[in-house]
């Protein structure tokens, strides 16, 4: 059995880029994230010491959740500009590593980690999917584990890596209704709008009662606090909506059987880094790939 690192790309390079101070090369393009990429990859590593790592990455086209709802995640700011001009260092320094990324036209990065978590777990590795997002808890359970970087609110938390019993003390619910609190609450990052009072102590209290999205919907005149009860049977056609939209798609059509990755070039990974005049860090790499081979 192999270990892999599923890493939600995006969702690591905006916590890279925030975590790090403003660092620049001398004309003035920008490197901070870039210095938060390496050192994320290479704690990953070391903490890990995965088989395999690899990056999944959004491509930005339209997909299936706008096609349900088209404000899908029309409330998030452009991405800063100093972040937006780092991204293809950080995509192109991820394939010179032989780490990916992996990324399809019109599939999110979501569903194709849990794609790809499913198929690897159904092969008997462990899968590591390395994210802070809520949604990408669902797919825990068995070889398939959740792990979430420090939250930027509170650091010393430190990175926690889940299991089932720890996604159903983070939300209240086990994995496979992870989907379906998410359709009641909504998810303000995505823009999905959920029942208005119903955070996750509430909603998951419906679910514990009622079993399901659909139990909670057929006793709606039961809720508490009362208030919610004409909001669930008014918004029932939404709400299952949302659902479809929290619910990642696990039969997502995947490239190939295997999850291959690029051999990796590590003299022009070296030769970029020391173009963004990141010495330091080609000097690591080096030492790191020698220890390694």
């Amino acid at each position: 059995m192999a270990k892999y690192l599923l890493l939600d790309g995006m969702n690591l390079a905006f916590r890279s880029f925030y975590g790090m101070p403003e660092l620049a090369r001398h004309d003035g393009l920008p490197t901070g994230a870039i210095h938060g990429w390496m050192r994320t990859l290479w704690m990953l590593e070391d903490q890990e010491k995965p088989d395999k790592l690899v990056v999944f990455f959004d491509l930005g086209a339209p997909t299936r959740h706008e096609a349900l709802l088209p404000e899908y995640k029309a409330n998030r700011s452009d991405c800063p500009p100093a972040l937006a001009q780092q991204f293809p260092y950080i995509r192109r320094i991820t394939t010179l590593l032989g780490l990916g990324g992996i990324e399809q036209h019109g599939v999110e990065a979501d569903d194709l980690i849990a794609g790809w978590a499913k198929r690897l777990a159904g092969d008997g590795h462990e899968v590591i999917i390395v994210s802070a997002d809520k949604d990408l808890g669902q797919l825990v359970g068995g070889t398939i584990y959740q792990l979430t970087p420090p939250p930027t609110a509170n650091p010393k938390l430190g990175w926690r890596r889940l299991d089932a019993a720890g996604i159903e003390e983070k939300f209240g619910v086990p994995p496979r209704l992870v989907p379906e609190l998410l359709a009641l609450t909504g998810d303000s990052s995505d823009n999905i709008p959920g029942i208005d009072g119903a955070g996750f102590k509430t909603a998951a209290k419906w679910l514990n009662q009622y079993r399901s999205l659909e139990g909670v919907i057929d006793h709606c005149g039961e809720l508490k606090p009362q208030r919610c009860q004409q909001l669930v049977h008014s918004q029932r056609d939404a709400i299952r909506r949302n659902l479809q939209m929290t619910t990642l798609d696990t039969s997502t059509t995947l490239a190939s059987d295997t999850l291959e990755t690029s051999p990796g070039d590590l003299p022009a990974a070296i030769a970029l880094l020391e173009e963004l005049e990141m010495r330091s860090t080609a000097d690591q790499l080096r030492r790191r790939r020698v220890i390694r081979s």
